[in-house]
């Protein structure tokens, strides 16, 4: 890529070189915290809205999923709890310190050889063409440098069939409550980051990009764009997130 073609950082323009290396060291300062500062951020609600994804997704014993940006494994948790013994979870991130804190959870241990866990990135996944079921991405998407491309891999590693499942923070379209929940988000977040994580700029880059991703609809079309078909949405807490779906047909 070419030095001059710009991207944001949050709010800041920066080189498009540069993003995926500040990207990676916000989560390599929040790994340890990471799950707490989940539960702090959302009062628990980022659970309930796991929840909801796999209620839509509807894992099958036998299927292979791809969680992308899998962080400390919560999706391929959720997805292996729901298909017996049968179904394999990849947990991929770029972050290798956000894997390490996976590997130390519970469920880690007691899923065992149904957990692989790689280091790698949306934009260019280390997996060969048709490989998965199931490609998913939790509160990831946002922080990739060029989401087309991201997409395009989902698409490229899923098998005909296969099923892409993004969930994300989104936008509320209600205007009086959008506002509300900036009140909250730009005065509470950054300080719940610096109490609890003691980093209060990566919680800033955090709440800042939600607020650059594309509205529910423009990121439909660019699901649809890369190909995928029956592609839809559902708003979560009115709109603070939204799940999306799309099928390789």
């Amino acid at each position: 890529m070419s030095e001059n073609r710009k991207t944001h950082f949050g709010f800041t323009q920066v080189d498009e070189d540069a993003k995926a290396g500040m990207v990676h060291g916000v989560f390599t300062n929040v790994a340890s915290k990471y799950d707490v500062m989940n539960d702090a951020m959302s009062l628990g609600i980022h659970r309930i809205w796991k929840e909801a994804m796999m209620d839509w997704l509807a894992p099958r014993p036998g299927q292979r999923l791809l969680d992308v940006a899998g962080g400390t494994g919560d999706i391929a948790f959720k997805f292996n709890a729901r298909t017996g013994d049968t179904a394999v979870a990849t947990v991929l991130d770029m972050t290798e310190s956000m894997l390490i804190e996976g590997k130390k959870r519970p469920e880690a241990a007691e899923m065992g050889d149904r957990l692989d866990w790689v280091v790698g990135d949306a934009m260019a996944l280390p997996i060969p063409d048709n490989t998965f079921d199931v490609y998913t991405i939790s509160f990831g998407i946002r922080n990739v440098t060029r989401i087309p491309d991201a997409i395009a891999e989902a698409y490229r590693v899923l098998k005909p069939g296969g099923r892409f499942m993004v969930l994300e923070f989104s936008a509320i379209p209600n205007a009086a409550m959008q506002w509300a929940y900036d009140r909250y988000s730009f005065n509470v977040i950054p300080q719940l980051g610096k109490l609890i994580a003691n980093d209060r700029d990566s919680y800033q880059y955090l709440v800042e990009s939600i607020r650059k991703f594309p509205k529910q609809d423009v990121f439909k079309k660019m699901i649809e764009d890369a190909g995928f078909d029956l592609v839809k949405y559902r708003n979560l807490s009115m709109g603070i997130a939204a799940l999306h779906s799309g099928w390789k047909i």
